[in-house]
């Protein structure tokens, strides 16, 4: 992946907006050579999945579940911002900081250029009057935490940095903490789980209370590995069910994109995944390159397990309104052991199941013993996290201990984090990454400050990002103000993202 030109300490509209790539497909199976993809396969078209259907689906539209809203839960969204779209109500979305390479550029700032995060909000907390169409957990606190750009570029420096303000901030709202993590991306790197520094900023996330959900990956059935950090044993790991038309469980089976692991950790959930039709992003990246996923004016089909994440991230705010004292373990346990056994395909011999939140509620009387799995130490290399496919500087890729703001020794980030010190005000590990408070202006309710970076040349010596630009666009109240994304190509890997269908 490719980032974005670097002119004296800042990123121009011009420079940040540029050469739009065309995504690679991500194939129904085989292994990825991409470091992350926010997770969408591309399939071929499939009946849509409407959120109605998915609420029936996984047993959220009846008895005690059927009151549930989500509401005093947060939830936060790693992803590639969110774009204030029609049916993505500004009450219910806050703006934490935005730490993408789109961050340097005024009117690029918190939005979704990619057309991924606003997808994800829509499923999870999206109010669509005009068609009806409703997120799983309407009420609940979405805080959006922009890490991608147009067409996903991040490094796992920017995510780790991302995991660690939002345990840091998760109880900054008293009366919406959050409580869940929602990660629809995953590195294709394979760290030993001793000492993977990202699969310890997850578990540390879950040892403050927040149930982290992760996408299991796209790679497909054969891919023999889960992507990172779903691969941590800890979290609640969710792979995507093919729902076939219908809203009976009896006919869902695994996705062929999903990932399945040859050994260590299994898929802990299955929730819908295929043409879940939720907001779109008009003229985002996906939005033109994939005309026809479009439902009427406001509407997207998309399918992965990005998608199911997000389904199981709602389930989830569902479950913790009902039960706000249960604790990760718990919460994992209840979904996990009440779930849905598929009758047929990999799902039955492999015994997947799909959620229910109904069946979660009526064992959440249950005892659960908490999870005792070994802890990461976080002193792995960044290398290992990332995988193969690296952000570029002047044509060098971004290697070894390193950060894209500058040096990172993880065995100094791994105590910083530990004790809740990584992040002093807008500076994560000593480096300017943003303001230091909730002071930033955007569309949503509430949003932190931005700050400029320092042209800190943080790898090779390098001076600029590998980059190419566009003509520079501008946003416009609710949608691109016209024009089309020019469809070049980057000087890195593509994402191996997204299918809309």
């Amino acid at each position: 992946m490719a980032h974005r030109k670097k002119r004296a300490g800042l990123l121009t509209v011009a420079s940040v907006l540029a050469a739009l790539p065309v995504p690679a497909a991500a194939h129904a199976a085989g292994p990825s050579t991409h470091w992350a993809s926010w997770l969408g396969s591309t399939t071929t078209a499939t009946p849509a999945t409407t959120l109605a259907q998915v609420r029936s689906i996984i047993g959220a539209d009846t008895g005690a579940a059927a009151a549930l809203t989500g509401k005093g839960v947060g939830v936060a969204l790693i992803d590639t911002g969110v774009a204030p779209v029609p049916g993505l109500p500004a009450s219910r979305i806050v703006n934490g900081p935005d730490l993408s390479f789109e961050s340097q550029a005024a009117g690029l700032r918190y939005l979704d250029t990619y057309g991924h995060g606003t997808h994800m909000a829509g499923i999870i907390v999206g109010n669509d009057t005009a068609t009806g169409t409703k997120g799983l957990a309407p009420d609940a606190k979405l805080t959006s935490i922009k890490v991608g750009t147009a067409n996903g570029t991040v490094d796992v420096s920017q995510v780790i940095a991302a995991v660690d303000w939002v345990v840091k901030h998760r109880n900054d709202d008293p009366l919406n903490p959050i409580r869940v993590l929602n990660l629809s991306y995953g590195s294709g790197g394979t760290p030993q789980e001793y000492n993977d520094s990202l699969g310890f900023a997850v578990e540390k996330a879950w040892q403050a209370g927040i149930v982290v959900v992760a996408a299991a990956g796209n790679d497909g059935n054969a891919a023999g590995n889960l992507a990172n950090p779903a691969s941590d044993e800890w979290i609640l790991t969710v792979g995507a069910s093919a729902t076939n038309g219908t809203v009976a469980t009896t006919d869902d089976t695994l996705t062929a994109f999903t990932n399945l692991p040859s050994s260590g950790k299994q898929i802990n959930v299955l929730t819908p995944g295929t043409s879940v039709v939720s907001l779109r992003d008009n003229g985002s990246n996906v939005d033109i390159t994939y005309p026809g996923a479009r439902v009427g004016d406001t509407l997207f089909k998309g399918s992965g397990t990005s998608q199911a994440a997000a389904v199981a991230s709602a389930a989830v705010a569902l479950l913790v309104q009902a039960k706000p004292s249960a604790t990760p373990d718990q919460i994992k346990d209840w979904v996990v052991k009440s779930a849905t056994y598929l009758p047929t395909g990999t799902a039955a011999q492999l015994g997947l199941k799909e959620l229910n939140v109904s069946n979660a509620l009526a064992r959440s009387g249950t005892a659960v013993s908490a999870q005792t799995f070994n802890r990461s130490t976080g002193a792995g290399t960044l290398d290992s996290a990332r995988g193969s496919s690296r952000v570029m500087y002047d044509n060098a890729p971004l290697a070894g201990q390193r950060s894209v703001w500058g040096a990172l020794p993880t065995i100094n980030w791994a105590k910083s984090s530990a004790a809740g010190t990584s992040w002093s005000g807008g500076l994560w590990m000593g480096y300017r990454v943003a303001g230091d408070g909730w002071t930033g202006t955007s569309f949503a309710a509430k949003t932190w400050e931005a700050a400029a970076w320092a042209d800190s040349k943080p790898w090779s010596g390098a001076s600029s990002w590998s980059d190419t630009s566009w003509a520079g666009r501008s946003w416009s109240g609710r949608s691109w103000s016209g024009g089309s994304w020019s469809g070049r190509s980057w000087s890195s890997d593509d994402w191996s993202s997204a299918s809309w269908s």
